[in-house]
């Protein structure tokens, strides 16, 4: 897949619906035969608020062509830098970020080349449209942005290297909602500690979370102390005068409370014992 940087690159973040995109969508670019025409697009795109310096879309190149650049040898790698940095560098509200508009603006206007370098099938060398204009847990920027915002502790993103370290795991969290729980958050990140890796292994346990009644069941066991606002709202505003996300460290998110270890650590047990029982193909339960 060689489709270049776009010729043309808006300076800030836009809106642009996924009908809108459509036409945009074709098969050369599809195939990395040729890009589109930025130009073309730009008129299709609905603009957002001149005067917030998080539509800024500098940061966000640079940060991407750091990403191929440092993971031009294994690109699933990718994730687990990116998603963090990216969360960090895009300080959105939950409200923001469930605006699909945004995320396939980024995909198809400022980054399609980034979105061919990493989800380009390997066998057809084709890429599937939902990278530029899915769901969140299908599109190239979206499931990376929600990723960090379901697994991150507090402001510590180390468990969403973590996460992002198993595809299996971030796409079985995202296609299921189960972000609103913090320490059941944790405790899948936790149980990959504990062996549970592969594909079979996640879609096994996670059938079984489903089944044991979510955040009903994960309350009576551990409750969750809300994410306080007013932290995220400090965090957003002081987006005007951050520095560039570091590549060698982690960022910092949101000061929030941590989920407590002892929360954690019962969590991951009780995902661990409902594992036992389930029907993991391949797999003969434990008795």
């Amino acid at each position: 897949m060689t489709i270049g940087k776009p010729h043309h690159i808006p300076q800030r973040l836009g809106l642009l619906s996924a009908t809108a995109a459509d036409s945009f969508l074709t098969e050369d670019l599809l195939t990395g035969v040729r890009g589109h025409e930025g130009v073309n697009l730009a008129k299709v795109v609905e603009p957002l608020a001149e005067d917030d310096v998080r539509w800024e879309v500098e940061p966000l190149r640079s940060l991407l062509e750091d990403a191929m650049h440092e993971f031009r040898d294994s690109k699933t790698r990718a994730d687990g830098w990116l998603a963090p940095r990216l969360h960090a560098t895009l300080r959105l509200t939950r409200r923001e970020a469930a605006d699909r508009r945004l995320w396939t603006h980024l995909a198809l206007a400022v980054a399609p080349d980034y979105v061919a370098w990493r989800h380009a099938s390997p066998s057809t060398s084709k890429i599937n449209p939902e990278r530029f204009k899915g769901t969140s847990d299908r599109q190239c920027f979206s499931r990376l942005w929600w990723a960090a915002e379901m697994f991150r502790n507090g402001s510590d993103y180390s468990p969403v290297e973590t996460a992002c370290g198993n595809q299996d795991l971030i796409h079985s969290a995202l296609r299921r909602s189960l972000f609103d729980h913090r320490p059941a958050a944790q405790a899948l990140v936790g149980v990959l500690g504990r062996g549970i890796t592969t594909g079979r292994e996640i879609e096994g346990l996670m059938t079984a979370i489903s089944a044991a009644g979510a955040t009903v069941v994960y309350d009576a066991l551990v409750e969750d102390e809300p994410r306080d606002p007013e932290a995220l709202r400090r965090w957003i505003a002081e987006a005007e005068r951050a520095p560039s996300v570091p590549r060698r460290t982690l960022p910092k998110g949101p000061e929030e409370e941590p989920v407590p270890e002892e929360a954690v650590r019962k969590l991951t047990d009780y995902f661990v014992e409902l594992f036992e029982t389930a029907p993991v193909r391949g797999r003969t339960p434990r008795t």
